[in-house]
């Protein structure tokens, strides 16, 4: 079960009750101190406890984002950006209390421009949605990190996903934003154009600032042809090890793959039961081949063979799209499989990424830490590119059984570091990898700091996260 909701006091001086009287009068009933909204907006998916907000707002354009911020900032009210609530690392936690800014109202496809592969966005649109609105352009917006999260969620965590081996990360396909920072002040960044010289970079400064530094309000898109045809395929190997190395070869040899997903035998059970499939319960490949008819069979034939020199077995094949997307929708359910697996446990999912030639050696010592602990880890990963996830499945009443989960976490995440990774290569730092920072970038966090303090010296903007205190 969820851990209790803590409640706070709210900001002193009255300035919350001065605030939220303002609030009302810009937004009527879309500003909220209702214990049930301000529960809704206390929590994630992650394993943090909860914490209550002041009061919830829900904005409707850059305008009232800009009020809002306006009005917070003259009574030193936190304000946390908030979109479909899908973090898993604590990143929406009002740890400060505040205001939360409920970006789903704000959910329209403002422009398309298929002659320069571009769209423009507002934060609170969800990717499925952005996908089904598009789909007669021929484009698609590919970044898949699983959940139907915002696109403001994921332009904040610089999300990737599934897609990224052959199409990149939300810093690949953000070209331009629009944002309110803290005092209130509309900024816009980058240009539909595509590529620019001038000036500082700041689009990418925002791209995965967790609402650290500003509220995203508007965010132009790279998108990309529909392929011809697509081609998914699954493989079971002997061990993870082969699976990785498996992997790891055929991103060497340079066959052109969309997505290549481990699952090792332990998230293979939880997906069987969760999604009524019926796989050996052995560590497994999910590919993906996007291209011609005649690209995707020389692409599947040569995964095909290198998947075999390591152990592989079982290789399937899926063309028709039902097929392919059962087969995805199990992958993208990996989450939802692991809470149903240990209920009512909760899910500390760790997310580190490594070079390549580290990745086998990583994951390897990663399970056995685990194995040691007796904490269950199911382990997937986009190992296309390096990135995995461990999710370590624990009671959070259970003092013990958290500190045993967090000190797995701990080494798993200095041994990434060790190997020339990082401690997130996709869920962001949140709550949970602040500790890590220093040990990643040492003397550029302080860099960091700085460029926090210049445009958000009050500290408003979601506080407590990404940085260390």
């Amino acid at each position: 079960m969820m851990s209790r909701v803590h409640d706070r006091q709210p900001c002193p001086n009255g300035g919350i009750e001065k605030a939220f009287t303002q609030l009302r009068e810009l937004l009527a009933e879309r500003a909220s101190r209702g214990e049930s909204e301000r529960a809704i907006h206390g929590r994630d998916e992650s394993w943090h406890p909860p914490q209550l907000p002041d009061a919830v707002v829900f904005p409707q354009n850059t305008e009232e984002v800009s009020a809002i911020a306006r009005i917070c900032h003259a009574h030193r009210i936190p304000m946390i950006p908030f979109g479909a609530g899908s973090s898993v690392e604590g990143a929406l936690i009002p740890t400060h209390g505040g205001v939360v800014v409920d970006m789903t109202q704000m959910d329209q496809l403002l422009a398309v421009h298929p002659g320069n592969f571009d769209c423009v966005v507002q934060p609170g649109l969800h990717r499925r949605a952005l996908n089904d609105l598009i789909k007669d352009t021929g484009l698609f917006f590919s970044v898949d990190p699983g959940a139907d999260a915002t696109i403001g969620g994921m332009t904040s965590t610089r999300a990737s996903g599934t897609n990224t081996v052959r199409y990149g990360t939300m810093a690949d396909m953000v070209r331009g934003l629009e944002v309110v920072l803290a005092d209130g002040r509309i900024i816009r960044t980058g240009s539909r154009a595509r590529k620019s010289a001038a000036g500082y970079d700041l689009t990418h400064l925002f791209i995965g600032s967790e609402g650290t530094l500003g509220i995203v309000t508007e965010i132009t898109l790279r998108l990309y042809p529909r392929p011809e045809h697509v081609v998914s395929a699954t493989c079971q190997f002997p061990s993870v090890d082969d699976a990785v190395n498996c992997a790891v070869a055929i991103m060497q040899s340079g066959v052109d793959i969309a997505r290549v997903e481990l699952l090792d035998e332990v998230m293979i059970d939880a997906v069987n039961q969760y999604s009524k499939l019926n796989m050996p319960t052995t560590p497994h490949l999910f590919f993906e081949f996007h291209g011609t008819q005649a690209q995707t069979q020389y692409t599947t034939d040569m995964a095909r063979e290198l998947s075999e020199d390591f152990g592989g077995q079982g290789f399937q094949c899926a063309v028709k799209a039902e097929e392919r997307n059962k087969l995805w929708q199990a992958r993208h359910d990996c989450a939802y499989a692991c809470m149903a697996y240990e209920r009512p446990k909760r899910l500390m999912t760790t997310d580190v990424c490594v070079p390549l030639d580290n990745l086998s050696a990583c994951i390897a010592e990663a399970r056995l830490d685990a194995q040691k602990a007796g904490i269950t880890a199911p382990v997937l990963g986009h190992v296309g590119d390096g990135n995995f996830h461990m999710v370590l499945m624990i009671d959070p009443e259970n003092a013990d059984e958290v500190q045993r989960a967090e000190e797995v976490n701990h080494r798993l995440v200095s041994r990434a570091i060790s190997f020339g990774g990082t401690c997130t290569g996709e869920h962001g730092v949140g709550l949970g990898k602040r500790a890590y920072l220093r040990e990643e970038h040492g003397p550029a966090l302080d860099v960091m700091t700085d460029i926090k303090a210049a445009l958000d010296p009050l500290g408003l903007m979601n506080p407590g996260k990404v940085l260390p205190d």
